[in-house]
Order: structure tokens, then sequence, then C-alpha cells
């Protein structure tokens, strides 16, 4: 496989909470991309409003030749610094595959209020232990636990 040419999910950390000043780059360019969002609510005065907010601060998903996201990083890095999230063994960029990702795009795509985010430190999982959803509208979809 030929990292310049093919294309890969790509997990990058965009700095200072600027994820959504960098997806709207990606879309104003035909970029594929995922940012992982959710409803939160929250107080404007004395309103209470639902506004849509990335569920992870910092961390977008971008489906581009290793090439594409090195002329990203050149182009827009000073305005929207963007960094590889590494592998830390091989110490190379860390890429999703495609069937991960579509699970995950399922799931967290989803902007329904009853996906539940469960904190890692309240249940008994170890980093590695395949899930699987067994009902509802996730229902067949697999991954593994990372944290």
């Amino acid at each position: 496989m030929n990292k310049s040419i093919d294309k890969s999910w790509y997990a990058l950390r965009i700095t200072y909470s600027r994820e959504l000043a960098f997806k709207e780059y990606l879309d104003s360019r035909g970029v594929k991309n995922f940012l992982p969002m959710r409803y939160e609510y929250v107080f404007r005065g004395e309103r209470k409003i639902r506004k849509l907010v990335p569920v992870v601060h910092n961390l977008v998903f971008v489906y581009a030749t290793r090439s594409e996201v090195d002329e990203m990083k050149s182009t827009v890095g000073a305005s929207l610094p963007i960094r590889y999230i590494m592998d830390r063994e091989t110490r190379q960029p860390i890429t999703i595959p495609e069937v991960q990702m579509r699970s995950f795009i399922a799931v967290a795509g989803n902007y329904d209020e009853q996906v539940v985010y469960l904190d890692p430190s309240t249940v008994s999982m170890k980093k590695g232990d395949r899930v699987r959803v067994t009902g509802g509208i996730f229902e067949g979809v697999e991954g593994e636990f990372v944290r």
C-alpha cells in the first residue's frame, strides 16, 4: 500500500478547541471528514438552549492521503495548528481502518440524545476488549474498548 496515494482515515489533533473551524475548512474544500457531535443544554442568561457541540474537543477524523494531510498542515497550520495523533510504537500517524470508522460514524454520527457516552473509569473493561451492541438502532455494531 502506497501511503502517499492511498486514502486513509487519520485522527488529527486541532489545538485550542478549533475543531469546528477546521471542519468548516475541510467541508469547504470537499474533504471527507468526521467530527463526533452531541447536543448539550447551556444557559444563556435565564434561557436554557440546546446546542450542538463536539463530543471530544481538539479531535477531527479526516479521510485523505498522507500527502494531502501534510499539505493541509502546511497551508492552515499557522491559523489552525494541526498535528497527527501518533502511534507510540511505530512512531507513525494513527490511521483507522475503514470498517471501524463506518461503525464509529454509525454510532457517533447520530445526534440522538439516547446515545450514552460512558466514563472509562466506571466500566469494568480493559483496553482491547471487543464490544458488540446487542440491541437498539446500533445493533450489530462492533468495536474495541480503547481506554
